[in-house]
């Protein structure tokens, strides 16, 4: 049986998981807005918006094989429990396609807006090849055999990996700054909300079935939302308590200069 065993139970899945999308969906916004209205790149760090590229296509793929095809629910089951529902909902899809177009309209704003001199890094581009080629080769690993879960897992231990790899030059520009100025707080609040409520969902759903597999079996799941708990309890321990906002009589930044911090560090510099 893969069906609820609660109405009740299924209604507040479906909540908290589209509670989770939109708090997700809504805080690519505010970047894509300070882009269009300054017509302007500086300050975005190009490497963070292409490793995130690579980290959301990646969930996607995993997402869509694993809500999409019999044939590797059919695996997962095998290997889970043929009572086991399939670990990911209807709304980690869409949050999956969402994020992808998002990330890939920035890199096309970093195309035609002032770039400044600013470019992709060497690291960041060897990470990606490296990340890609070593998919290519699980795909040929999978095809003889089947193996179309272990080919999902994959997909979805690279966007952990990249969610883990994207953070950490904020957060380490953050303490070589002193300072959490020109960062959004409001992103990582949101993105909390969102990781929270993900969170929510699954146990829920793990309560209904009386099974923890539902964590365990979508690994990629649950380390994505351990990760950005995690960071996103830093960078509000880093804006409020390490670095708030200092109030004197020294003048307000300009709002021109704030918006032209970097959001994380450059590569070049870390």
């Amino acid at each position: 049986m893969d069906s609820w065993n609660s109405s009740e139970m299924e209604v507040l899945s479906s909540v908290l998981g589209w509670i989770a999308f939109c708090a997700w969906s809504i805080s690519f916004y505010p970047q894509v807005i300070l882009n269009f209205k300054r017509k302007s790149v500086v300050g975005l760090n190009f490497d963070f918006v292409v490793l995130n590229l690579t980290k959301h296509s990646s969930y996607l793929i995993y997402n869509a094989a694993v809500f999409f095809s019999s044939e590797v629910q059919r695996q997962y089951r095998q290997k889970y429990g043929s009572d086991e529902m399939i670990p990911v909902a209807a709304n980690d899809v869409a949050f999956s396609i969402h994020a992808v177009v998002l990330t890939a309209f920035t890199l096309f704003q970093i195309a035609i807006y002032d770039r400044g001199s600013q470019k992709v890094s060497k690291t960041s581009i060897s990470i990606v090849s490296v990340a890609w080629l070593t998919v290519i080769v699980c795909v040929f690993i999978a095809i003889p055999k089947h193996s179309w879960l272990w080919l999902a897992s994959c997909f979805s231990t690279l966007q952990v990996i990249m969610t883990v790899i994207k953070y950490i030059p904020q957060a380490i520009m953050n303490f070589r700054r002193q300072s959490t100025i020109g960062f959004s707080i409001g992103n990582i609040l949101l993105d909390l909300l969102g990781g929270l409520t993900n969170y929510g969902q699954m146990a829920v759903q793990s309560i209904d079935q009386h099974s923890w597999v539902n964590f365990y079996g979508n690994i990629g799941k649950t380390l994505l939302s351990l990760v950005s708990v995690f960071f996103d309890l830093l960078f509000i321990f880093q804006h409020y308590v390490l670095y708030p906002a200092k109030t004197t009589m020294k003048p307000p930044p300009s709002p021109d200069l704030v918006s032209q911090e970097p959001l994380v560090i450059s590569s070049e510099h870390a």
